[in-house]
C-alpha cells in the first residue's frame, strides 16, 4: 500500500501541474500503479508487468489539446519509465519517459507525468522504455479523438475496438536481459499475443450490419506481424496521427511499434471468424489467433486459418507500404487539411544517412548506428543540457554519414536547428527488417528501395502525398528515406523499435536547438523533476 506522505506529495504535485495547464483546455487525471503479476499468456507461468492489475494496461483515451496528468507509482522491484510512443509532446521532452530525458522512477517511488496532446489525433501506444521491460508487458493503447469542430473523413463507426498485437517470450524479461548482458543473443519470441492473451484467448464481439473502427498497434519486441480477419476486408483510414487515403486490404503488415486504424463492416453470415496475427520474414512462423464473434452466431471458428502473405515475401510488404499515402483533403487536429503542408517544396537543410550494424565491442554483441553503440552516461542528457553539466555528452557526436570508424560505445547526439528541414536515410545493410522511431515528431516517409541509397534515389521520392508517421520499417538490405521539419525543440530519442537492438545500443538522441531562444532547447523544468547522476549535485 502506498504511504500517505507519498500520496499527499503526489497529489500536491498534480495540483501544481494543473495550475500551469493551458487556460481553457480540459484536463484529466489518472492514477496508475505499475506492478508485477503472475500470469500465463502462453501457458507458462511468468512475471508480467501490469498497470492497476491489468495486462495490457488501461487504455489512455483523450481528446486533442487536453492536458493529461498521470500519477504513476512504481511498485516493481526495478527502475521504471513509461514512454508515449508517437505522441508529439510539444516542447516538452521532460515528459518523454526515456533515459536521456528523465531520471528513472525508482521502486516504491511516485512520479507525475503531465503533458498536452497538442494538435494531435489518432492511434498510438505506450510501454516501458527501460531494462527490456517491454518484453514483460506494461504496455497499452492510446486514443486521441478530434475536437467536435474538426470533421473526420469517414462516417462515425458504431464502436471502436483496440487490438494490441505482439510477439512474446515464455521467459521472464530478467532472464532475457541476463543473457544479453552475458553477450548471448536471444532469438525471436515463442508466440504472438492478441490483447495480452495467447491463442483463442481474446474474443471481439460485434453486432451484425455495423461498422467498427479497429485501432491496431504492434506492441511486441522483435517481430513484424501480418494482421488479417477471416472473411472481412479492412479499410485503412489512419496511422499514427495521419489520415490515410482510404484503401481496402485483405491483410496488413504492422511492424514493431507501428499503429493503424481500419474500418470493418460486419456484413458476413452469422458465425465466428478467425483474427490472425502472424510473424513475417523468418521461420518458424509465430501465430496469434483471436475470434471475431457475431452476436447472432451459433457457429464456432473452424477449418483452416485464412492465408496471409508468404513468410519471406518482402516484395508483398514493399508494395503494400508504397500504397499507404496521405489523405490530402482530410483535416487533422487543426482545421487546415493535411495537404496544405507542401513538404515537397521545402528546401532540405541537412541530409543524414544512418546505417545500423551489429558489431562486437569489448568482446560482446552490441548494435550500433554509424559506428556508435549508445551507452547511457549515468546522467540524462536533458538534465546535463539544462544545468550545463560537462562531460556527459557532446553535441553532434554522431557523424552525419557512416565514416568507417571502429565501433565503440558512447552517448551519441545528433544536432538540429529549429525550423530547419532534415532528410534522414535509414540504411539497413543487414538481413533482419528494421523498425525506427523518432520521439516528438511525425515525419514523411518519402521513399524506400533495395540496395544502397544514393543521391539519385531522390528521383523515386514521393513529394506529394507521402504518409506522415512516427515509426517506419527498413527492409533487409534496403533503405528508407524520411523528411521532417524540426519544429519541436528539445532532446528527443531516436531508437530501434526492436527492444533487443535498442537495449544493446541501437538508439541515439536528437538535440533540436532554437538559436533565437536564450534557453536553447530548455523548456521550463517541471517542479517535480527527478535528479540523478551528476545532476544530483
Amino acid at each position: 500500500m502506498a504511504r500517505p506522505a507519498l500520496l499527499l506529495n503526489a497529489a500536491l504535485v498534480a495540483c501544481a501541474l494543473v495550475l500551469v495547464a493551458r487556460a481553457g483546455d480540459p484536463y484529466q487525471f489518472h492514477d496508475w500503479n505499475v506492478s508485477f503479476v503472475n500470469t500465463s499468456p502462453l501457458g507458462v507461468n511468468q512475471r508480467v508487468i501490469a498497470i492497476n492489475g491489468q495486462f495490457p494496461g488501461p487504455e489512455l483515451e483523450t481528446t486533442t489539446n487536453n492536458n493529461v496528468v498521470i500519477n504513476l507509482r512504481n511498485s516493481l522491484d526495478e527502475p521504471l519509465l513509461l514512454t508515449w510512443n508517437g505522441l508529439q509532446l510539444r516542447r516538452d521532452s521532460w515528459q518523454d519517459g526515456t533515459l536521456g530525458t528523465n531520471c528513472p522512477i525508482m521502486p516504491g517511488q511516485n512520479w507525475t507525468y503531465q503533458f498536452q496532446a497538442k494538435d494531435q489525433i489518432g492511434t498510438f501506444s505506450y510501454f516501458p522504455s527501460l531494462l527490456l521491460q517491454r518484453a514483460a508487458g506494461g504496455y497499452g493503447g492510446i486514443r486521441i479523438h478530434n475536437r467536435a469542430v474538426i470533421p473526420v473523413p469517414f462516417a462515425p463507426p458504431f464502436a471502436e475496438l483496440t487490438v494490441l498485437i505482439g510477439d512474446w517470450y515464455k521467459f521472464n524479461h530478467t532472464q532475457l536481459r541476463a543473457a544479453l548482458d552475458r553477450g548471448e543473443m536471444i532469438g525471436k519470441g515463442d508466440g504472438v499475443l492478441i490483447n495480452g492473451r495467447g491463442p483463442y484467448g481474446t474474443t471481439l464481439t460485434v453486432q451484425p450490419g455495423k461498422t467498427y473502427r479497429l485501432r491496431i498497434s504492434n506492441v511486441g519486441s522483435v517481430s513484424s506481424l501480418n494482421f488479417r480477419i477471416q472473411g472481412h476486408k479492412m479499410k485503412l483510414v489512419e496511422t499514427e496521427g495521419s489520415y490515410t487515403a482510404q484503401a481496402l486490404y485483405d491483410s496488413l503488415d504492422v511492424h514493431v511499434g507501428q499503429s493503424y486504424s481500419v474500418l470493418i463492416t460486419t456484413d458476413q453470415s452469422p458465425k465466428d471468424f478467425y483474427i490472425m496475427a502472424t510473424s513475417r520474414f523468418s521461420l518458424p512462423e509465430l501465430t496469434g489467433v483471436a475470434v471475431l464473434h457475431y452476436t447472432n452466431s451459433f457457429s464456432r471458428v473452424s477449418g483452416p486459418f485464412p492465408a496471409g502473405p508468404a513468410v519471406g515475401d518482402i516484395n508483398f510488404s514493399f508494395n503494400q507500404a508504397r500504397t499507404i499515402k496521405w489523405n490530402l483533403t482530410a483535416g487533422a487536429a487543426r482545421p487546415n487539411p493535411q495537404g496544405s503542408f507542401h513538404y515537397g517544396l521545402i528546401n532540405i537543410s541537412k541530409t543524414v544517412k544512418l546505417a545500423n550494424s551489429a558489431p562486437a565491442i569489448n568482446g560482446k554483441q552490441r548494435f550500433a548506428v554509424n559506428g556508435i553503440s549508445y551507452m547511457h552516461p549515468g546522467t540524462p542528457l536533458k538534465l546535463a543540457d539544462f544545468y550545463k553539466i560537462g562531460g556527459v555528452f557532446s553535441p553532434n557526436s554522431i557523424p552525419d554519414y557512416p565514416d568507417g570508424r571502429s565501433p565503440y560505445n558512447g552517448a551519441s547526439v545528433l544536432s538540429g536547428t529549429y525550423r530547419s528541414f532534415m532528410e534522414i536515410i535509414f540504411q539497413n545493410n543487414e538481413n533482419p527488417v528494421q523498425s525506427w522511431h523518432i520521439d516528438g515528431y511525425a515525419f514523411f516517409v518519402v521513399g524506400m528501395g533495395p540496395g544502397d541509397w544514393t543521391t539519385s534515389s531522390r528521383l523515386t521520392y514521393n513529394l506529394v502525398d507521402a504518409v506522415a508517421r512516427s515509426t517506419v520499417q527498413v527492409y533487409a538490405k534496403s533503405w528508407t528515406a524520411i523528411m521532417l521539419e524540426l519544429d519541436n525543440v528539445g532532446m528527443w530519442n531516436v531508437r530501434s523499435q526492436n527492444v533487443i537492438r535498442q537495449y544493446l545500443g541501437q538508439e541515439f538522441y536528437m538535440r533540436v536547438v532554437n538559436p533565437e531562444d536564450p534557453n536553447g532547447i530548455n523548456e521550463p523544468i517541471p517542479q517535480n523533476v527527478l535528479l540523478c547522476g551528476k545532476a544530483k549535485k
